[in-house]
């Protein structure tokens, strides 16, 4: 499997990253319908940092169930190509077509917890999302839309600015400054 090389090939940017790379290839080994929701306890999904052509801002939505600002991502759906899930995820989510990937490789990996919540009118319990992060480009000048079943705004925000638009704490302190310090390493 791609992924699970990818993975295993990973260099870990910090201490979250090496923990959460060994829980992620443990499920991937062990766990059945690690690609589904039908793995209740867990299942893999993908995120995007997607930033505009000079990254300088990040495109993120106003994410319904967590009420709070919010990089773009879904669930894999039995789809292992996680690159792709991201791709199409950005798509569905804001309505952009012209994204790219600033590599194919992963950008960024995590665990993330998700507490229990209510969607499309039936409760889904707490769970695990084993996240693979892309980092993906796109142009300001393309036309956003909202779905208004997951968001009910998207916008470009300025690095910082996007770190501190979110509303969740955990986020803006282990996930979303740490995509902008690797970002700016890039640049260096």
């Amino acid at each position: 499997m791609k992924l699970l090389h990818q993975i295993e090939n990973y260099k870990p940017f910090n201490e979250q990253e090496e923990r959460d790379k060994e829980l992620i290839l443990q499920c991937l080994k062990s766990q059945k319908d690690i690609f589904t929701r039908e793995n209740t306890v867990a299942h893999m999904t993908a995120s995007s940092w997607v930033v505009n052509w000079e990254r300088t801002k990040v495109l993120m939505a106003y994410h319904n169930i967590y009420d709070s600002w919010s990089w773009l991502g879904g669930h894999a759906d039995g789809e292992e190509d996680l690159l792709s899930v991201a791709l199409r995820e950005v798509t569905e989510e804001i309505g952009i077509h012209e994204v790219k990937p600033v590599s194919e490789e992963i950008y960024s990996l995590e665990v993330l917890t998700v507490d229990g919540h209510v969607k499309r009118g039936k409760y889904v319990s707490s769970h695990l999302h084993l996240n693979i992060t892309y980092l993906l480009e796109a142009s300001e000048e393309e036309c956003l839309r909202m779905k208004p079943d997951e968001n009910s705004a998207v916008a470009w925000f300025g690095l910082a600015e996007a770190v501190e638009s979110s509303s969740e704490p955990w986020f803006r302190e282990h996930i979303y400054s740490k995509l902008n310090e690797k970002l700016g390493k890039m640049s260096s």
